[in-house]
């Protein structure tokens, strides 16, 4: 099962921490988005593994937009 990570707010991404395949745990950090002059982490709701990055450093989001997909 999939899990979709999205952007709570909308931004710019400023970093991805993570590739694809990558293993993450719960609350790791994954992408900076800055949103108002700060940057925000947003961090794996869950463990899984890296399955597709659908966004790049220094493109704007909006809310709710998928960033990551976790599998």
């Amino acid at each position: 099962m999939s899990v979709n990570v999205v952007a709570p707010m909308p931004g710019t991404i400023t970093e991805i921490l993570v590739q694809v395949g990558d293993q993450v745990k719960a609350d790791e950090e994954m992408i900076i988005l800055e949103a108002m002059k700060m940057e925000n982490p947003i961090c794996a709701p869950s463990g899984g593994k890296v399955a597709e990055i659908k966004v790049s450093e220094e493109q704007k989001v909006d809310t709710n937009q998928v960033l990551i997909v976790l599998e």
